[in-house]
């Protein structure tokens, strides 16, 4: 296998997309792909990723910052990232690993700012704070109708067997999230460079499939990594 130093191999992805569109999945079948061209990779989530920020995680996804307001949210999101970057994404990039993480900073500007109201400027600086200079290289944008998405949410409950509970944004009306999704296309309209819109109705596998072809387009050391 062609041997790499860790500054040439190091990548740095995000999903994003609204609730129930199957970010999850996806990251699931991208690390096992990864995998098998024999790629060093971390998976982690937004918020959390380390201990104190899946605490923050916690707090909001339990509804507990709600009263605050989404500006105060915001701040929560940038101190969870933060510590996030610190503690996990920055050292495993820099030691050669790729990171995949289920949310990043575009989901920050499309909850709390595009549809919560929160004002850009305050957006920005808490972005610039809490990425400190660490900007995903490629972003999928998972894409569903909110519909669909809340269908297959409460069909995997049933099939877990499990009640399905609705955290701080899952209860949001269904306007609510048909805004959410317009904000995230918005994202990846603005930032085409780094952002790729996939539908995510189809099939699990045939999703990751297109996943596939785009992250070892954007990064051609992978092909080399696979046939080695």
């Amino acid at each position: 296998m062609p041997q790499h130093s860790p500054a040439a191999t190091a990548r740095f992805l995000t999903f994003e997309g609204g609730e129930g569109v199957g970010k999850s999945t996806q990251v699931t079948h991208l690390l096992t792909r990864l995998g098998d061209c024999g790629v060093p990779a971390v998976r982690t989530r937004e918020p959390g990723g380390t201990p104190k920020a899946e605490a923050i995680r916690s707090l909001i996804l339990r509804g507990y910052s709600e009263p605050w307001g989404v500006g105060a949210e915001a701040v929560l999101f940038a101190a969870a990232r933060l510590d996030h970057v610190n503690q996990l994404i920055a050292p495993n990039l820099e030691a050669g690993h790729w990171v995949i993480s289920d949310r990043f900073h575009d989901s920050t500007r499309a909850y709390q700012g595009l549809t919560g109201g929160v004002e850009p400027k305050l957006i920005d600086a808490l972005e610039e704070l809490a990425l400190n200079g660490y900007n995903p290289e490629l972003t999928i944008i998972m894409d569903m109708d909110p519909e669909r998405a809340f269908k297959r949410v409460a069909q995997r409950a049933d099939k877990d067997g499990i009640a399905a509970t609705a955290d701080r944004f899952e209860k949001e009306d269904l306007d609510w999230h048909k805004k959410l999704r317009e904000a995230f296309l918005e994202i990846g309209e603005k930032h085409k460079e780094r952002c790729v819109v996939v539908s995510a109705s189809g099939d699990e596998h045939e999703v990751a499939e297109e996943i596939w072809d785009i992250v070892s387009s954007r990064f051609p050391e992978l092909v080399v990594e696979a046939i080695a």
